[in-house]
């Protein structure tokens, strides 16, 4: 079975268009016509606010003339300075109209998106989950969602606006004065672009450099963090240092690169503006020499290119973010195009149990084909009975608990709840009626009383406490100074062993399932405790159908039936007293462990 991966690294293999495609559904969304009518306004106000941003310097240009005239009357130039500065106001209220009313489209876009993402990663198998990199997929995530902030906000209200008034300025100036100063704010516009979009695609690779090195930063200094204790065992606190330094090293050397490469981008595009405006203006200043231009013309045109330089500015910084932008989404939507190797039959029905039979027919699996795991494995719990597994490390015993939770499909053979294939059921249906109790216990970085109630949403405090009576960890909750509202810390670091482990049973207890599975439920707990918790779990088993996977032979010796599993195959099975009679393999592990725990045991 070969696990599906995600490179959080990798070069976006997806269209651009494809990207701004599946984007551009969630601002016009079908379904929402309040959103609709958001963007048809926010359109408007864009479009009138640029209008009225190329009318603003006549406005100034006929003041400018009124004023010149030898007998100019006051009241004219200064109606027309009052019209110049309302103008320049609406144009700001029209902007932030537009603003707040692309606001609600553009945030459900981002959190449709994010959702939606989340939502699937939690639908994909197990597979793709042991592959992925810490913290990669929440980079991913994050990288996306601001990348389609930044998209939303730059490029639809800076690019394409700007681009808008470069062309309704190119066909005033050529109306207004001639061609001949259209064509030279053309060409140096577009020498401006051309220059700002080869130079920036080559400053690309040191950016390129420089997120890579804080990816590797990131996820080195995440994955020292996770595993502290294991750096102070070894007293490895250097070599973390180190490892981290030299990924900041590359991020630094990228980021001085990159800034040398911006000086000179901003330098060439000081030039190409420079001769521009110097040839403009000269234009114009010749015009008004010779009478055929104002004062006032003089003033416009140094206003309009003003106007068009002032955004162009910004031209390297929006292209290239852009562009990262649309890598960083491309990303984000690469993740909802991997789909599920564990997917619902079209015509799978809820499980309803009334006989929480269990039954493995045949079962044969592998995780790659290199190594089969389970070879033929045959076996029935019946309703209200207890059916224990053990054997030696890697036989098998969690790979069963896997297949019938339905983490992994069987390559051959079935597995049947009550007479029905559980492939033939819905996953959230079949995992409902199921119960775990792992064996290495994880906890939400949250309160006690939130990890227990997670058995059971919207459990009430009088369940939960019940829940953690039966799993004797009540009384140890209440000496806490903040009780059940005690913070358990990441991963439950703040807890041992044992109380993570008794935290775990009474969510399971709280879940209240008909199939009980325990994986090495009580192989964190100290004797004492341990005798405690397996009489818990015996009352919480009672008449409800339970899978024991045991290393410890002493937890399983009540069960009704243990099976012996051994590279894949049941070896033996049957009660304990007959499978110590048989004097064969259990026999074997029975005197192995009793010798250990007799060597183990304190002596006078």
């Amino acid at each position: 079975m070969k696990p599906q991966t995600f490179d959080s690294h990798s070069e976006a293999q997806r269209s651009h268009w494809q990207t701004l495609k599946n984007l551009s559904k969630h601002l016009w969304p079908s379904d929402r016509k309040d959103l609709r009518f958001r963007v048809f306004v926010a359109v408007i106000c864009l479009i009138g606010a640029k209008l009225l941003n190329v009318y603003v310097p006549f406005l100034l240009k006929e003041s400018i003339d009124q004023l010149s005239l030898e007998k100019a009357l006051i009241a004219a130039p200064t109606a027309l300075i009052f019209s110049y500065g309302l103008a320049r106001f609406m144009v700001q209220v029209l902007n932030e109209l537009r603003d707040l009313f692309f606001i609600k489209v553009s945030q459900h876009a981002q959190r449709t998106i994010a959702l939606n993402t989340f939502h699937h990663l939690h639908e994909l198998s197990l597979d793709f989950h042991l592959s992925r990199q810490t913290g990669g997929l929440s980079r991913v995530i994050e990288r996306g969602t601001r990348g389609i902030q930044f998209l939303l906000s730059f490029m639809t209200f800076n690019i394409l606006p700007t681009l808008l008034e470069i062309v309704l300025v190119s066909v005033v100036i050529s109306y207004h004065f001639n061609l001949t100063y259209a064509a030279i704010v053309f060409f140096t516009i577009l020498g401006y672009i051309v220059l700002t979009l080869v130079v920036t695609e080559w400053r690309l690779k040191f950016r390129r450099t420089m997120n890579q090195a804080e990816s590797k930063a990131n996820t080195k200094a995440i994955d020292s963090l996770l595993n502290y204790e294991t750096v102070k065992y070894f007293s490895n606190e250097e070599h973390e240092f180190q490892r981290f330094d030299f990924s900041l090293k590359k991020y630094e050397a990228a980021a001085i690169k990159s800034q040398y490469s911006l000086s000179l981008l901003n330098i060439s595009q000081g030039l190409i503006i420079s001769i521009g405006l110097i040839a403009v203006m000269s234009l114009a200043g010749y015009g008004v020499a010779d009478g055929r231009l104002t004062v006032g013309d003089f003033v416009l045109i140094n206003s309009f290119l003003i106007q068009l330089y002032m955004p162009l500015n910004f031209l390297g910084f929006v292209y290239r973010e852009i562009k990262q932008s649309l890598i960083d989404m491309d990303k984000m939507f690469e993740l909802l195009e991997i789909h599920s190797s564990i997917k619902d039959d079209d015509n799978a029905q809820s499980l309803k149990i009334q006989n929480s039979t269990v039954r493995f027919e045949g079962v044969h699996f592998s995780y790659n084909e290199d190594r089969e795991i389970l070879k033929g494995i045959s076996f029935e719990v019946g309703q209200g009975k207890t059916t224990a597994i053990v054997g030696p490390s890697g036989s098998g015993k969690s790979t069963i608990f896997r297949l019938l939770f339905r983490f992994y499909d069987t390559n051959s053979g079935h597995i049947f709840i009550d007479g029905k294939n559980i492939k033939e059921v819905t996953q959230k249906s079949l995992r409902q009626s199921i119960g775990v109790v792992p064996q290495d216990t994880v906890l939400f970085n949250d309160t006690i009383g939130y990890n227990i109630q997670y058995g059971k949403s919207g459990a009430d405090n009088k369940q939960v406490t019940e829940a953690a009576t039966m799993a004797h960890i009540h009384q140890f909750i209440e000496s806490l100074p903040q009780k059940y509202e005690s913070e358990v810390g990441e991963r439950g670091l703040k807890l041992s062993g044992g109380e993570k482990q008794r935290v775990a049973i009474a969510r399971t207890i709280l879940k209240n399932p008909e199939i009980l599975i325990f994986d090495e439920a009580t192989s964190a707990l100290d004797s004492h405790t341990e005798k405690e918790i397996q009489k818990s779990l015996k009352e919480v088993s009672r008449n409800k159908t339970t899978l024991v996977i045991a290393h410890r032979l002493s937890t399983v010796i009540d069960a009704d039936e243990i099976l012996v599993l051994k590279n894949g195959l049941i070896v033996e099975k049957g009660r304990h007293e007959e499978l110590l009679a048989k004097k064969g393999e259990y026999a074997s592990m029975w005197l192995e462990q009793q010798q250990q725990e007799k060597s183990l045991s304190p002596t006078d």
